[in-house]
């Protein structure tokens, strides 16, 4: 009977540590009719101007509120009045503490950083009460461990002791592993690769052990500035995103003791986050102290042009969505978490959010969301970060600009902002009362910008002379090993052919692979068989005889877009690996 009581008792104890559940909350997507009947599912973004903005599976839509039916108007005026008042709450508590001596702000500060830090919640609250009960199992079961080899009337029961060994190592294993996820949480380099691939060759990346580096010219492939009604007169031009001036994202995050807020008095200058466009996003709220968005000076997709016409963000850029997948990250913040828009990493609908605008994933690492009301991306910087005296993150990229910094043109509304043919200039057109304006600025690979004021008054021309257009330091379409004898050369119908570098380097390779950023491999070759599998599924049996060693051209129009890694063997024996980007 005592055996018996003693195994029941190791046995339950171990439940007790490694079982525990986890409840979240899931929001269901709105069902929007229109006025012709159609209708159809997806998640309220943002209203600008006229417009609804709505994340679909299928990407953001954008739709006249005027052809919503009648009920889907009132829902979104509801939306509307809903936000303005979440904010105008914030707003308040803003004034108050401007109003407070500088011993009450500081007090303020860290009674909500108290709060916050209690926020990140039940979670952290309930990991500790866990990380408690794993000690005192832990104390219970090398007590017993003890007296089956110590007291002497034990004795017949130590056949239970390899069994309190085993649940004293479970358990000490289950303590560790819990841990370390959920405090240790490093990202992966190919998890960030496949996240940027959809944007490159126009983003480049690159990491060493502590930092993932993305490059780019600081344009999007989105119109910008259309429907800003607080126009500051500033307009985006190319910045050197480049070199040692790249965005620094940590590869191994570190989740801080207190989570710093994103608010007005803190990340007031420079970016919290990058796109995964390459795109940075700033602070919700400007270095004035006032919210971007409600204040309307963003464009459509949450952006607008710097003092250094620096085109940036202020929300999270849900439009990439409809060219990245629901499930992939549309930005990282700089304290190296991901941000997702609606869905889950795993396609489900986002559960409850903690009090910094995120939580932790099933996979023990933490994460932002996005959502249409503030913090509208991160509530609080979960991850350990360095924020300088002029209130911004560092290591911070800088943007430059070519002209002196204007001042807000009251009552214009942006109406389009066109590119150029040759991707070397804008013509930015806006209303001011009953006229018509634009601004037409274009600008040479030397650096020499010509703007053009026109009006109907006349045109007045202003020359500036900034640095050379940059170039991204890693080439994206090719990326391969040094001395290597060979490339990888993609053309724009995605046929995929190994080349030599020189005359001298004959191509021989007897086998060869294509893996992609997650190890599957998508094609296979050797001189006795060819299996080209463009779908991108796990390789099948297939022969096909060949009677050269010279590779074949790989058909590779049905792949994702992405990275991938060449890996091939020479006839002499050799091996040789090259990565390149599928566009």
């Amino acid at each position: 009977m005592l055996k018996t009581l003693l195994l029941s008792f190791t046995i339950l104890l171990a439940q007790s540590l490694c079982g525990h559940d986890a409840h979240y909350e899931i929001t269901a997507p709105h069902q929007w009719t229109l006025k012709n009947g159609n209708s159809f599912s997806g998640s309220f973004y943002l209203i600008k101007g006229e417009n609804v903005l709505i994340e679909t599976e299928q990407g953001v839509k954008t739709i006249p509120i005027s052809q919503l039916s009648t009920s889907d108007k009132q829902w979104v005026e509801d939306k509307l009045n809903w936000i303005k008042k979440i904010n105008a709450m914030q707003n308040i508590s803003s004034k108050k503490l401007e109003n407070n001596s500088l011993s009450e702000i500081k007090l303020a500060n860290k009674n909500r950083e108290k709060t916050i830090s209690t926020g990140l919640t039940s979670n952290e609250t309930q990991e500790k009460t866990t990380n408690k009960n794993h000690l005192i199992l832990i104390g219970i079961l090398l007590c017993l461990a003890f007296a089956l080899k110590k007291i002497t009337a034990l004795k017949p029961l130590k056949f239970a002791f390899p069994i309190l060994i085993s649940a004293i190592l479970i358990t000490l294993t289950s303590f560790t592993v819990s841990k370390a996820k959920r405090w240790m949480g490093s990202t992966r380099v190919s998890f960030m690769d496949s996240a940027f691939s959809y944007y490159k060759p126009a983003v480049s990346t690159r990491n060493d052990s502590k930092y993932y580096y993305v490059e780019s010219l600081g344009l999007p492939d989105h119109e910008t500035m259309l429907g800003i009604t607080g126009w500051q007169q500033q307009v985006p031009i190319p910045q050197c995103y480049v070199g040692s001036n790249a965005w620094s994202i940590p590869l191994n995050p570190v989740v801080a003791a207190t989570p710093v807020p994103v608010n007005q008095n803190h990340f007031l200058r420079g970016a919290i986050a990058v796109a995964v466009n390459g795109i940075a996003i700033f602070n919700p709220y400007t270095n004035t102290g006032v919210d971007a968005f409600l204040d309307g000076q963003l464009d459509q997709y949450g952006g607008h042009s710097g003092r250094a016409d620096d085109y940036h963000y202020h929300i999270a850029p849900n439009v990439l969505y409809s060219k990245v997948p629901l499930t992939s990250p549309v930005a990282f913040a700089l304290d190296g978490f991901a941000t997702y828009g609606s869905k889950e990493p795993d396609g489900t609908a986002m559960k409850t959010l903690d009090a910094n605008h995120g939580h932790y994933g099933s996979d023990g690492v933490y994460h932002y969301h996005s959502s249409s009301a503030a913090p509208y991306m991160i509530g609080n910087m979960v991850g350990e970060v360095t924020e300088d005296a002029t209130l911004q993150i560092i290591p911070q990229a800088a943007a430059k600009g070519v002209r002196p910094a204007l001042t807000p043109l009251k009552g214009a509304t942006i109406t389009h902002n066109h590119p150029y043919a040759n991707g070397m200039g804008f013509k930015l057109t806006y209303t001011l009362g009953t006229e018509k304006d634009t601004v037409d600025y274009s600008w040479t690979a030397n650096g020499d910008y010509t703007f053009k004021f026109i009006t109907p008054a006349g045109t007045t021309t202003s020359n500036y002379k900034g640095q050379a257009l940059c170039k991204l330091t890693v080439g994206n379409k090719n990326i391969t090993t040094p001395n290597n004898p060979y490339r990888i050369v993609v053309s724009p119908e995605k046929q995929i052919s190994l080349q030599p570098n020189s005359s001298s380097n004959p191509i021989s390779i007897t086998e060869s692979a294509v893996y992609n950023i997650n190890g599957a491999k998508v094609y296979q070759h050797n001189s006795n068989l060819i299996n080209n599998n463009a779908s991108g599924s796990p390789v099948t049996t297939e022969a096909i005889r060949q009677t050269s060693a010279q590779p074949p051209t790989i058909n590779a129009a049905n792949w994702a877009p992405g990275a991938y890694f060449y890996k091939a063997k020479t006839s002499n024996g050799n091996a040789l690996t090259i990565k390149f980007i599928l566009p």
